[in-house]
């Protein structure tokens, strides 16, 4: 449930706006040499979800823009909450091990036979019988093909983190199924929590643009 505070503001909003604050404690220039991120005086820049986003300096506002900045829109939760998260908790030396796993098989996880499905329960029914659009909303978002199942798509949520999109359709036999992964050293780059709102972020991104196909 979202809550309105007595400032206005949803639960998520003020949350969102603690993480801008706490993002201030943090060594910019570290994060910039990390991540190879464009900047200039007044912003930090990075690639999330297809869209670049830009983060104050002095403020830690984060918002996005499709023309260069003309126009912004402020970062949602699921969207800010992850670029935070990344940006002043990875840790130093992380690397990609090359290797996808379900996120509830993870080292120093409770392991899980769990897909996701009923998680992202919407979504499976969203793309059942939708795969021509669901592989053009990947391709937008500058997917790399794979083989499993009737969809299948290396996409990147940021430039240096891929994760695995996996969809079957259903059939006589079983239902649609959706399967997403990580590389196993996801939790050296955000918090198990943030996998999820990455996750959940790329879905709502891969709705958006088929909505309008």
């Amino acid at each position: 449930m979202t809550l309105k505070l007595g400032c206005g503001k949803t639960n998520y909003e003020f949350m969102r706006d603690q993480m801008q604050l706490k993002f201030l404690e943090y060594d910019q220039t570290h994060m910039v040499e990390k991540f190879c991120l464009k900047h200039d005086e007044e912003y930090l820049y990075i690639k999330f979800v297809g869209r670049i986003y830009r983060i104050k300096r002095k403020s830690g506002k984060a918002e996005w823009s499709e023309d260069d900045f003309k126009n912004c829109t402020v970062a949602g939760y699921n969207e800010a909450m992850s670029i935070f998260d990344i940006l002043c908790y990875s840790k130093d030396g992380c690397h990609l091990s090359g290797k996808f796993c379900n996120i509830h098989q993870l080292k120093g996880t409770v392991q899980s036979s769990r897909t996701g499905g009923t998680i992202f329960y919407h979504q499976i029914r969203y793309f059942d019988g939708k795969t021509e659009k669901l592989c053009h909303a990947c391709e937008v978002l500058e997917g790399e093909k794979e083989t499993i199942g009737d969809v299948s798509y290396r996409l990147y949520p940021f430039e240096f983190l891929p994760m695995m999109l996996q969809f079957w359709n259903s059939d006589e036999e079983f239902p649609a199924n959706l399967k997403i992964m990580w590389d196993e050293n996801i939790l050296d780059y955000v918090h198990y929590e943030t996998a999820q709102f990455i996750a959940s972020h790329v879905l709502h991104r891969i709705e958006e643009i088929m909505d309008q196909c």
